[in-house]
């Protein structure tokens, strides 16, 4: 088994460890595979043990990425990074989901470009619950107007929300997912808001404890970033 078959089997371990914990159903909670930085061919280790979804943080080099591996035709691409207008023609080629939509303005390109394409793609809103001024994402205040921008459009599909916790801090990180969770339920619910797309390597735990759905594991699997 190799290095990456490994760890792969030790997140998937961790994560159903942390929904019997929970007392959740199993198979509620969806590994996604974080790529940033590294090459393909961790990608088709990883998929050779059975991962399907990767995420990208940039758009370049999901670009690059998609087209090296156009071969394996079930992979499924999240985009995960900040995403700027600019580069919203790329996002909108190439990825099935989108889990950093934080501004009307970015849904408008983005249904531009998918109908140029001709595709559709699921969107998740990002919102920057902690209020830290480094992280991006919508202000809570600002989601009704974003999620009914997203639903205005027929390219996009609405499918929940994201966020990044503040890192280091147990506290603070559970207070950030059960605030993504008080919005979700202020917003519609599960009905309009299935998916919760947060946890990452160092509190996937804490994230299924609160909810997630989507967990986004990168070093765990792949190892730091070099």
């Amino acid at each position: 088994m190799s290095d990456i078959e490994q760890r792969l089997a030790n997140v998937r371990a961790r994560i159903e460890a942390a929904v019997r914990s929970s007392g959740r159903v199993a198979g509620t909670v969806k590994l996604l595979a974080v790529t940033k930085s590294k090459p393909a061919n961790d990608i088709r280790e990883a998929y050779a043990a059975g991962q399907r979804a990767f995420g990208e943080n940039y758009a370049q080099e999901l670009e690059q990425k998609a087209a090296e591996l156009a071969d394996l035709d079930d992979i499924e691409w999240h985009f995960i990074g900040h995403l700027q207008t600019n580069k919203a023609k790329v996002v909108a080629r190439v990825a099935h989901v989108v889990h950093t939509v934080d501004k009307p303005d970015l849904v408008r390109e983005l249904h531009k470009r998918l109908t140029a394409y001709g595709r559709t793609m699921r969107a998740l809103a990002e919102v920057n619950v902690s209020g830290e001024s480094q992280k991006h994402g919508a202000n809570p205040d600002d989601l009704a107007v974003l999620l009914s921008a997203v639903e205005s459009v027929q390219t996009l599909t609405l499918r929940g929300l994201m966020t990044v916790a503040p890192a280091d801090d147990d506290v603070a990180t559970m207070r950030a997912f059960e605030g993504l969770v008080a919005l979700r339920d202020t917003h519609g619910g599960p009905a309009r808001l299935p998916e919760l797309s947060m946890g990452m390597s160092d509190d996937l735990e804490l994230a299924i404890e609160a909810g997630s759905t989507l967990v986004r594991v990168g070093t765990a699997i792949f190892g730091e970033r070099s």
